[in-house]
């Protein structure tokens, strides 16, 4: 008897139903895109060639990469990459998965430099403060052409993934990538910024373990644990950040709706912002704090 020839549909039907069954979040969509991955095609023209037979080294390439997923590795670091501001961001276990929540900073800077800052200084400086991939200092040197960017990380390898990613979308001779722990590494060319952006790490470590394994057991712990109450970075980003900022320059936070409050508070209790403001992600939550030094 012939071995069975299967074509992409009926693959797809298939993995679906597995994956679906281990419990695989988004079961469908998994088997796409790995699908599409392994035959270096798009998700729509699977659908076009749904007919298709596979051969025995597409399948065994496939079935390698559905194995990984039910690992519970992220479809991001199976692939290496991930989509953030239109553009594709090249992606590892080296640095943490962009999300689309972070898109509001970006936004937010834009928004501040084209209602305020344009007609003010022509070339604004921006810090990406805990910059990861790259994915915010890029997307913003994207948006306002001509920002002098810096973005800074306390891992070498995440800048080494952030510095590919610039150069693979052309930023890489307006970022300027430094290493070091928060204000350190700009201290001593005491530097200030018109905008500092952060999505620093903000998950308490009591909750560390009772995150989801693609979380837990993949993404760098550095670049998501908070320490006790996942406020440690934040605080010290909000009781320093002024320093660094030129007069009437802007702070903005990323951080867990449920911290926003405390946030607000610091903000307040420092005395060196004027203005201060949440704001909410797609989901309708508040997910950015924003603080005006005075």
């Amino acid at each position: 008897m012939n071995p069975k020839t299967w074509t992409i549909k009926e693959l797809l039907d298939v993995t679906t139903n597995y994956l679906a069954q281990k419990g695989i979040d988004s079961p469908r969509l998994s088997a796409e895109i790995l699908l599409a991955r392994q035959l270096n095609l798009t998700r729509v023209n699977l659908y076009i060639a749904f007919d298709k037979p596979l051969n025995d080294h597409e399948i065994n390439g496939y079935r390698s990469l559905i194995k990984r997923r039910l690992n519970r590795e992220p479809i991001q670091y199976i692939t290496g990459v991930q989509e953030f501001w239109s553009m594709e961001f090249d992606v590892d276990s080296r640095v943490l998965i962009p999300r689309p929540e972070s898109e509001i900073l970006v936004e937010q800077v834009k928004l501040l430099y084209e209602q305020w800052l344009k007609n003010i200084k022509e070339s604004p400086v921006i810090l990406d403060l805990c910059t990861g991939s790259g994915a915010l200092a890029i997307a913003i040197a994207r948006e306002i052409e001509n920002a002098s960017i810096w973005a800074s990380d306390i891992s070498k390898d995440a800048l080494a993934v952030a510095e590919l990613n610039s150069k693979k979308h052309g930023t890489a001779e307006r970022i300027r990538f430094i290493q070091g722990d928060l204000w350190q590494p700009i201290e001593k060319p005491a530097v200030k910024f018109d905008f500092i952006v952060s999505n620093p790490p903000y998950i308490p470590s009591s909750e560390y373990n009772s995150l989801s394994p693609e979380i837990r057991d993949y993404e760098p712990r550095q670049a998501l644990d908070g320490r006790h109450n996942g406020m440690f970075y934040i605080e010290k980003i909000i009781m320093n950040g002024s320093d660094h900022l030129e007069p009437n320059g802007w702070l903005l936070i990323e951080m867990d709706p449920i911290q926003i409050e405390t946030a607000l508070e610091l903000i307040e209790d420092t005395g060196n912002y004027t203005e201060k403001r949440s704001i909410k992600d797609y989901s309708h939550r508040d997910r950015v704090v924003m603080a005006k030094r005075n």
